[in-house]
């Protein structure tokens, strides 16, 4: 059975606090495993909430503050350390291409374990597979950033009823999966359009193109809010989400559960990011996010 979850490993913002963990982010879809943002004590983490090297197929690195990647050190060194079996791709902003060479390269250790380097330097997608599109959009802080997003191809979902009426039924049903027809009938005749679903990851950043684009339609987003609304300037200046304006952004997006994340360290309730999201008009699922948290991606409508 094909798992999709979110596994959150770290919560901070710049300064870890004894309760959070600098940011670290798996998605587990469909037997992969895409991490993202690997902060400091990253390997550790992964080790708390069950999550092994082998599990990893792919890294995003949103951008090269060091709370979004010091922790890629050791994660690159734990993957060849134990020999994981598969190819691994990393992707990050190009510009930071030097930081990403001192991070792999930073201590002696034998590769073991092809990585594949696939920076980052415009808006498109990364990647297709069998299961999702890897999609990147710029963001907007002091650093370059990228945001990211997995869009499921949509599917066909056949009706029972339908078929039965066009007294379609046996290998005749993978027939016209296959075909697309069968005789007189068309796919469309005994089947409706399943949506594929949505998630998006959305770090450091004032509010630009790129937050609604990536966050447009998700059944799971995954979005800073470093501030709670009455330090908005705050936000502004240091490129940064109120709680406030990322429940605003959930709201015109159609979001279905949105994760808050990226905390200050100055606060200390954090039932209030809640509640300043909700007084922006969300009315979606809601969690504000916590170490070693599971969010299973939200059911098929």
């Amino acid at each position: 059975m094909s798992v999709r979850e979110l596994v959150v490993l770290g919560t901070a913002s710049q300064v870890p606090t004894r309760h959070r963990n600098h940011n670290g982010y798996l998605l587990r879809w469909d037997g992969e495993g895409i991490l993202f943002d690997p902060g400091e004590g990253t390997q550790r983490q992964m080790l708390r909430a069950g999550v092994a090297a082998h599990d990893l197929h792919r890294i995003c690195v949103t951008h090269f503050h060091g709370d979004h990647s010091l922790g890629l050190a050791g994660v690159i060194q734990r993957i060849n350390l134990d020999r994981v079996p598969h190819e691994i791709t990393a992707h990050y902003p190009r510009s930071g291409q030097r930081f990403f060479d001192r991070l792999r390269y930073a201590t002696a250790y034998r590769e073991t374990v092809p990585l594949t380097e696939a920076p980052v330097d415009a808006d498109g997608t990364l990647a297709s597979t069998d299961s999702y599109e890897l999609e990147a959009r710029k963001l907007s802080h002091p650093v370059e950033a990228y945001g990211y997003r997995l869009v499921e191809p949509d599917g066909r979902r056949m009706l029972p009823e339908r078929l039965a009426s066009y007294g379609i039924r046996g290998a005749d049903v993978g027939r016209i999966q296959r075909e697309g027809a069968l005789g007189d009938v068309t796919l469309g005749d005994v089947s409706e359009l399943r949506r594929g679903q949505r998630f998006a990851f959305v770090m450091d950043t004032r509010l630009c193109d790129g937050v609604y684009e990536l966050a447009q339609g998700c059944d799971l987003l995954v979005i800073e809010s470093t501030f709670l609304d009455e330090d908005v300037r705050l936000a502004v200046d240091h490129g940064h989400l109120t709680a406030g304006q990322a429940g605003a952004v959930a709201r015109d997006a159609g979001v279905r559960h949105l994760v808050l994340t990226h905390f200050s360290q100055r606060y200390s309730e954090p039932e209030e990011f809640a509640r300043q999201a909700r007084a922006a008009g969300f009315e979606g699922e809601l969690t504000v996010a916590h170490d070693l948290l599971r969010v299973p991606v939200p059911k098929r409508q």
